[in-house]
């Protein structure tokens, strides 16, 4: 029986249904399992594996459409880290390190961590305007890996994704998008064919900025066997609570992401006309940039706005401190409306505004939230 995304956020990962059985399944807290003997495929020690992580990993394979469960991590940077883990690094057969491709725009500690690839381990590190499909191609030849993001952190670029895939396969560049900010209800790039999707379950999938994990979800069994193994011996493992956590945040992924959307499209149209505002991004905008392509190719145009006051970097601070409602704080994806100045991190990308506020629209009443944005951009004029 073919589910909609909304009815698999609910369903999927439940127990069997059996007479006295729970609707939920359980936490297990053990470190450890009984065994004796030669092990075997049974679960033998939480490093690699308790049956508290399948749920959630069962239930968010079947919403990106995949044919493996996905596979849960620690945190977001762990999943990076293992995905980024499939470019060859110096030494070995090769002498050299390999090539990957990145945003200019994404996540900064994903641009972090493949600055340290090329410092410690020979890698080339090409970063392109993902807008740009014709320069991302160029810059695929002779590459190994590309790691790709649409809509961009904190830009809200968004790429050609079907091109750039086709691409990528044609010059056989493995594939890694970061569906963070789409989610699977959004958008599939495996149905693309992108070879593994990261997700940081922090944000959108647990929803309520009470853990810390993320995620990897692929098509092809031998990554999925390599992202596990990597899993298992760097230790980069999530807590049984926060993936139960995280499961019950899924369920209402749907709810959350229509009321934050259609919050987030109220809310740029508004802006859009502001006095007191240079200039705003989200794509449901007809005039942004991205709006065609994600139109097109995407199912919804995300929660998350970018913004630029009039008045620069000064007004872009005052605006934070003038809003009751909005909360100051870094991250994204939880019920409430969150914003900052992105640029006041100094590993933040040099092309990214100094004055660009990045907000999270959250699952508020939008017309409370419009009055405090109002006034705190009236504020600053």
């Amino acid at each position: 029986m073919h589910l909609s995304p909304a009815t698999t956020a609910v369903t999927a990962g439940r127990p069997p249904r059996v007479q006295g059985g729970p609707v939920n399944p359980p936490v297990v807290l053990s470190s450890t399992y009984v065994s004796q003997g030669v092990p075997g495929p049974e679960l033998l020690y939480t490093r690699s594996g308790t049956e508290t992580w399948t749920p959630f990993e069962q239930a968010l394979g079947r919403l990106e459409g995949a044919s493996n469960p996905a596979i849960v991590f620690g945190s977001g940077m762990a999943a990076i880290a293992a995905a980024l883990s499939l470019v060859p690094t110096a030494g070995g057969a090769r002498g050299r390190g390999g090539v990957l491709v990145v945003p200019r725009h994404a996540y900064q500690v994903s641009l972090g961590y493949a600055d340290d690839l090329a410092a410690r381990h020979g890698v080339e590190v090409r970063r392109v305007d993902i807008a740009d499909t014709g320069q991302v191609v160029a810059a695929l030849d002779g590459a190994d890996v590309a790691l790709l993001e649409s809509p961009t952190n904190p830009m809200l670029e968004v790429a050609d994704l079907p091109a750039l895939l086709a691409a990528a396969r044609e010059r056989g560049v493995r594939t890694v998008v970061d569906n963070t900010f789409a989610t699977p209800l959004g958008q599939n790039p495996l149905a693309l064919g992108a070879d593994v999707v990261l997700h940081s379950v922090t944000k959108y999938l647990a929803g309520h900025s009470d853990v810390v994990l993320g995620a990897c979800v692929t098509n092809d069994p031998e990554l999925d066997a390599t992202l596990r193994s990597y899993r298992t011996l760097h230790g980069a493992i999530a807590g049984p609570f926060e993936v139960w956590l995280a499961l019950r945040g899924l369920r209402t992924l749907h709810l959350r992401v229509e009321r934050a959307q259609a919050n987030a499209a109220v809310l740029a149209e508004r802006l859009a006309g502001h006095a007191a505002v240079a200039e705003v991004r989200h794509p449901s905008l007809p005039t942004d940039p991205g709006h065609e392509r994600a139109a097109t190719q995407m199912r919804g145009f995300g929660a998350i706005i970018g913004l630029r006051p009039v008045g620069g970097v000064a007004a872009a601070d005052a605006v934070v401190a003038a809003l009751d409602l909005w909360v100051p704080a870094t991250s994204l994806g939880g019920v409430e409306s969150t914003l900052e100045r992105r640029r006041r991190f100094t590993t933040e990308s040099p092309t990214v505004p100094e004055d660009l506020l990045r907000l999270s629209v959250g699952v508020e009443d939008v017309e409370d939230l419009w009055a405090d944005l109002d006034g705190a951009l009236r504020s600053v004029l």
